[in-house]
């Protein structure tokens, strides 16, 4: 019994980690998300005060150049954290699943002990009922 406990507390922690790492993706996603749009006004703001928006234009705004620049690169890495994110959730859902049967094995087990103990209990029962007759 101490040896499944060890296993529901490992595979717990397992999920736990999963848990954990699943949302530290998510939250970065999150943030490039901000970033990038916060990106994006700055952008619009410095072609506004430049008055020129053609991205070819000689005299385009080297700001604007450079900060669509860092707004297309945290895009890329949050499309590539997407991909990290879905394996993520795949890992997590399997330890999940995991920690189920674990939990479902340890229940039975408890189970298969009741039944175990109260048996020999009811036979003695049976047994002193037998003898008072």
């Amino acid at each position: 019994m101490k040896s499944l406990d060890t296993v529901i507390r490992l595979k717990r922690f397992q999920a736990e980690e999963k848990r954990r790492h699943f949302a530290q993706i998510d939250g970065m996603i999150a943030d490039f998300d901000r970033m990038a749009r916060d990106l994006d006004r700055e952008i619009l703001a410095e072609e506004n005060r430049a008055g020129i928006s053609d991205t070819t234009h000689f005299a385009y705004p080297t700001y604007a150049r450079a900060a669509a620049t860092r707004r297309d690169n945290l895009r890329r890495s949050a499309d590539e954290l997407k991909g990290q994110l879905d394996e993520a959730r795949a890992a997590l859902d399997a330890a999940l699943d995991e920690l189920k049967k674990v939990e479902a094995l340890g229940e039975r087990e408890r189970g298969l002990e009741g039944v175990e103990v109260a048996r020999p209990a009811g036979n003695r029962r049976a047994r002193s009922t037998a003898a008072l007759a």
